[in-house]
């Protein structure tokens, strides 16, 4: 057998359980549930058939993005989904013996990158309450790490840090390049730009997979600096997004108004949710995103099998530092969440006020 390099052999890959799901009601992986805009079928089905035999043409994707935001186009990059725009920033900066600092609990496909590149890894825990580690963190970037990862709102947490807390850190640490995920930032209406495309520091990355439902064709944005920018096409794959997610991305912003409603129903959807698990006594932490942090009583595992079994997913959170014992729940539109609650209560047995 031929080894890889040793970061390689070292690693454990980051892996998703994303199989047989398709017929479940999907509240564990903060995907939409309603699904995209009717444009972005529409758009993908007047495909002709020569498209199919033809390397993807671009034209027109950085600058619809690009516009929507009100950034300059050459502030933006589309990539395959953020995963990739998170792998060529550790391709592109992460030297090995370097430093990469960020939080934990937070998105596992950091730690992968890091390890690929042989970084030495600095992880900085949430507070108890799940408070963001701001001192800490701010202590930590006196020593200039080469990497700084701000997942904002975190995942799993739904912790939020200020906008302009993330550019003041950026600020205060010139020779950092400071990663900020704002995968969900359709949920928060709050964003670190446009101050960010002034810091040569600083990159945004945003995403379509969420809010616009194309989760599945793998569309994401790096917006930053135009000297970081033009470093990360160095290191992007020139066919790495296929044409598929052109067009539908490209239908997704052009209907904005479908994004505008699904996100008005997460937000109703997730006040009712707040209300019923209050009124259970149910431990429970939400901040932005689609997303919250529900501890069920007993075993959570059980919880989670007991869901599925009545067609529900959601993700568990056993064994993770200060989240042990809690799933992750989507928000969906409001009828589903009430379907959930009615699953939730009977799966964990609860009854109106049995744990206060």
């Amino acid at each position: 057998m031929i080894k890889a390099k040793p970061e390689v052999e070292a690693l454990t890959p980051y892996v998703a359980p994303l199989e047989g799901r398709r017929s479940l009601l999907r509240l564990d992986f903060n995907e939409s549930t309603v699904g995209p805009s009717p444009k972005v079928v529409e758009a993908i089905r007047g495909l002709p058939p020569d498209a199919y035999a033809a390397y993807p043409e671009y034209a027109g994707l950085n600058e619809a993005y690009a516009a929507s935001i009100g950034a300059p186009v050459e502030n933006v990059q589309a990539v395959n989904g953020v995963d990739a725009a998170i792998k060529a920033v550790f391709d592109a900066y992460g030297d090995k013996g370097g430093t990469f600092l960020t939080t934990v609990p937070t998105f596992g496909y950091y730690e992968p990158c890091a390890q690929q590149q042989g970084m030495v890894i600095d992880e900085v825990p949430y507070a108890d309450d799940l408070g963001y580690p701001l001192a800490a963190v701010t202590k930590k970037l006196e020593a200039a790490p080469r990497l700084f990862f701000v997942c904002n709102p975190n995942n799993p947490t739904g912790t939020m840090l200020a906008p302009e807390v993330v550019v003041a850190l950026a600020r205060s640490a010139p020779q950092t390049l400071v990663v900020v995920d704002e995968l969900y930032v359709a949920f928060t209406g709050r964003s670190v730009l446009p101050a960010a495309l002034a810091l040569p520091n600083l990159v945004v990355l945003h995403s379509l997979s969420k809010a616009a439902g194309i989760a599945a064709l793998r569309l994401g944005f790096a917006i930053g600096h135009r000297s970081i920018v033009e470093r990360l096409r160095r290191v992007i794959g020139p066919y790495d997004i296929n044409m598929f997610a052109v067009v539908a991305g490209k239908a997704a912003l052009g209907d904005p108004e479908h994004m505008r409603r699904y996100v008005a129903q997460v937000h109703e959807a997730r006040a009712w949710t707040v209300g019923e698990l209050r009124r259970l006594g149910v431990r429970h932490h939400t901040g932005g995103g689609n997303y919250m942090l529900v501890w069920p009583p007993g075993d959570v595992e059980g919880v989670v099998g007991k869901l599925r079994d009545r067609g529900i997913l959601v993700r568990s959170m056993a064994g993770k530092p200060l989240i042990d014992g809690s799933f992750r729940l989507t928000i969906g539109a409001p009828e589903q969440m009430q379907r959930f609650m009615t699953a939730f209560t009977a799966a964990a047995s609860l009854q109106s006020g049995s744990l206060r």
